[in-house]
């Protein structure tokens, strides 16, 4: 079995008293996809930036390349060969792709850029990507459509001899054919031996591209599997309840420890007043009671003495 470029074991992370990531273990394997899906909440963020050194870990354990490894900056993970591309691309339209893929990178020769050798390398990493849409690396990006982007972000991600590559929603608001041109070029980045690890929110998209697939529920990590070990329901199913048939969390960490509506029988003991607790789903309001016949003021009702 391929040992996992990045393990990390029994991780933790807090935000005051927010405990979003609980005991989470996570791999992603040199030439494989790993998708990381769950519903909004999850803790899918909070792992991505722990991964990149934004969010430092609480507790646990981070490896990378079969070595424990400290992360505290997104300097550090760079300089491990890890590299993210967040959602919003981070690209400046007002740059061409060349100046984008540098950005903060920039190449010089003495006191100069070396624009010539940055355009060379530029071409060659979106050769070995097989890009074809792209027609001119002097391109500003913002004449390029949505797809193309998404091309240029990932490119600067292989352009650092990368060895980890996080792709956080990258089909989200791309057409059909802009949607398969990219997730091409994911399984062409898998197959050139790097760990590729998509977040995704589009089942069909995680089904075809992936290689094994990691399901978050509420912090805890419910569940990695093989792509071919798994349909699309089972999946669903973890994402919004944490377990599928014998797959997934124990009944004790979804919360599901009994019947919520069970109250006790008659003449029973409730010693913890759970019959009174308030519940997940519970709606909480103003007691009104029931309107009566309004009642007729009699000389008891008042402080004021009744005339004779």
């Amino acid at each position: 079995m391929t040992e996992p470029i990045l393990s990390l074991r029994q991780v933790n992370k807090s935000f005051g008293p927010a405990h979003v990531l609980k005991d989470v273990d996570f791999n992603a394997y040199p030439g494989e996809v790993m998708a990381l899906v769950g519903d909004n909440g999850a803790g899918k963020s909070t792992l991505t930036k722990c991964i990149g050194g934004i969010h430092p870990i609480d507790s646990g354990s981070y490896e990378f390349d079969g070595r424990p490894v400290r992360v505290h900056e997104p300097r550090d993970a760079s300089a491990l060969g890890i590299e993210i591309v967040y959602q919003d691309l981070a690209l400046c339209d007002n740059l061409d792709i060349v100046q984008n893929m540098f950005l903060g990178r920039e190449e010089r020769s003495g006191m100069v850029l070396d624009r010539a050798s940055m355009e060379e390398r530029a071409l060659q990493t979106l050769a070995g990507l097989s890009v074809r849409t792209v027609t001119s690396v002097r391109q500003r990006v913002a004449s390029l459509s949505g797809g193309q982007r998404q091309t240029v972000a990932i490119a600067r991600a292989v352009l650092w001899n990368s060895k980890v590559v996080i792709l956080d929603e990258p089909t989200a608001a791309l057409g059909v054919a802009q949607t398969k041109q990219v997730l091409d070029l994911v399984r062409r980045l898998a197959d050139a031996g790097l760990a590729v690890i998509l977040i995704s929110h589009n089942m069909n998209d995680v089904l075809s591209v992936a290689d094994r697939i990691s399901a978050l529920y509420l912090g805890r990590m419910a569940a990695e599997v093989r792509r071919a070990d798994i349909d699309h329901t089972r999946i669903v199913e973890l994402i919004t309840t944490g377990r599928s048939g014998d797959l997934g969390l124990a009944p004790e960490q979804t919360g599901e420890t009994g019947d919520p509506d069970a109250t006790p029988a008659a003449g029973g003991s409730d010693p913890a007043g759970e019959a009174d607790a308030i519940r997940p789903g519970d709606a909480i309001g103003p007691v009104v009671e029931p309107a009566g016949p309004a009642e007729t003021p009699t000389a008891t009702d008042t402080d004021d003495e009744v005339p004779a």
